[in-house]
């Protein structure tokens, strides 16, 4: 093993090491003065706050952001919902209506956080939202090894049968599609005086259900406006 590439850390008596030639994986190398129940309880401690992390790292959707470099964003106090349409004549009934409440609080909750104020009366900024849903599909690869064997050998020195045995080997990937339905929500922000987009964001998660839930909704509401940077404004 390559020292140079690998990463070792020293916690609560064990010593782990992880290398790049085996990513995801986790090697104890040695454990300091414990007796075996210590060191076990320690080391299922560790290792499920390493794959936690690993989890909250891998889960996260990119977001996308478009700003108006040109606004000062500190000049706007109040916001207002509106809704949006196919055109002006469309009285169609949203069919994202359901969602209306959750995507409302998650972002009345963000707006909050940075001081704007929900008002009817001459609004600074107007904000509206999407919900998109629509099927994809969603490439996956799964690692491919060989199957273990075994020969037998006769030694004539010994007079006696002995095993070899062939390790599997890793021959590769198997990739395949696999159909997905994802849900992509935009939040969009637009000066209320000069009917502007200001600012828009978006991000696509993988959905679980046939519609997007509660918690996706409060997800990719958070995700988005983590990208509302306060230094900008």
């Amino acid at each position: 093993m390559n020292n140079l590439l690998s990463i070792n850390f020293l916690t609560k008596g064990i010593l782990f090491r992880c290398t790049p030639q085996s990513p995801g994986t986790v090697f104890v190398i040695y454990c300091l003065n414990e007796k075996k129940e210590v060191i076990m309880k320690k080391m299922k401690i560790v290792l499920a706050a390493l794959f936690m992390g690993g989890i909250l790292l891998s889960c996260s959707s990119p977001v996308y952001v478009q700003k108006d470099d040109t606004v000062n964003f500190s000049n706007y106090k109040t916001y207002m919902w509106v809704e949006t349409r196919a055109s002006e004549t469309d009285q169609t009934a949203r069919p994202v209506s359901y969602a209306d409440p959750s995507v409302k609080n998650a972002v009345n909750a963000e707006l909050t956080k940075i001081g704007w104020r929900e008002s009817t009366d001459n609004p600074d900024v107007l904000v509206s939202y999407d919900v998109l849903v629509e099927r994809t599909v969603e490439q996956r690869s799964d690692p491919v090894y060989s199957q273990p064997f075994s020969r037998v050998y006769y030694n004539p020195f010994r007079k006696r049968w002995a095993t070899v045995y062939y390790p599997s080997q890793f021959l590769g990937y198997n990739s395949y599609d696999v159909p997905v339905k994802e849900g992509t929500v935009s939040i969009s922000l637009m000066d209320a005086n000069l009917d502007k987009t200001v600012w828009q964001g978006w991000t696509t998660e993988t959905l679980n259900y046939s519609r997007i839930t509660d918690d996706e909704i409060q997800k990719s509401v958070r995700n988005i406006f983590s990208k509302f940077d306060m230094a900008s404004r």
